[in-house]
């Protein structure tokens, strides 16, 4: 068990203790580290093997078996267990409330901003995720550029649009926001896996047509909220062994 120390806000003047059940490789389970270290929050940290099936103590705590997972107590709360990340990043951004979105009756506009953060959020998590996963699949060079292009050409009808404001962050923020912790994630795993031979070479090239994606995205993967638990070279290695694995399993045989 690891522990990540740091001065937290608290919650009816009661401080939070978090243990936060996670696994470094997992891009769902970065939403949660993402969010903490935005809201400069204490927790300790349960490394789950993705690799093995779950130990049954671990199922008892979340039955799903999946990260991210996190046990709540606050003096009110006494170990709760709040599961799935997109879950977890509002729980925790709504119990102590910040710059990553604003409280709902805090002012006449902030019920809008919320849900334009919820709609961007959704838009790259149904739009983006499912695509980029899908590109890294192809068989071929000439099929990877060829889904390299569909992603582009996605994100420029999709996420393109929601970022003309961003300032650098999303709605003109100057500050990482909800938003960001949602989808930081899969943006610097998006530029490790072109980098790393995943996504075609080209796809960082073509994403310059992007101006208002790549001021966004150069800002979110420059932020240590996002690259603090970020090991590239790791997450390439095991990224490309699954898709290896995948590859095997789909094969044909005579």
């Amino acid at each position: 068990m690891a522990s990540a120390a740091a001065s937290a806000p608290a919650t009816s003047g009661l401080s939070p203790k978090i243990t936060l059940y996670t696994n470094h490789s997992c891009p769902w389970a970065h939403r949660a580290h993402t969010t903490l270290k935005e809201l400069n929050l204490p927790y300790e940290e349960v490394i789950i093997d993705l690799d093995r099936p779950r130990d049954e103590w671990y199922l008892r705590i979340n039955p799903r078996g999946l990260v991210p997972t996190i046990a709540f107590s606050n003096g009110v709360l006494e170990n709760e267990i709040v599961t799935e990340s997109g879950i977890v990043s509002q729980f925790l951004a709504d119990a102590f409330p910040s710059h990553l979105q604003p409280a709902s009756h805090s002012s006449p506009t902030a019920a809008l901003t919320r849900a334009r953060i919820a709609f961007f959020a959704d838009t790259y998590t149904s739009k983006v995720i499912g695509k980029m996963f899908g590109a890294m699949s192809a068989a071929t060079e000439e099929e990877k550029e060829a889904k390299a292009d569909e992603l582009v050409a996605l994100m420029e009808k999709e996420v393109e649009p929601l970022l003309k404001d961003a300032a650098p962050f999303f709605g003109g923020s100057e500050k990482m926001t909800l938003a960001e912790c949602l989808t930081g994630s899969f943006v610097i795993r998006t530029n490790a896996y072109a980098r790393g031979g995943l996504l075609h070479s080209s796809l960082l090239g073509k994403l310059e047509k992007l101006p208002h994606y790549m001021k966004w995205q150069k800002a979110v993967t420059s932020q240590d909220s996002v690259t603090y638990i970020f090991d590239e070279e790791d997450i390439i290695q095991r990224t490309k062994a699954r898709m290896d694995k995948i590859a095997a399993a789909n094969k044909p045989t005579n």
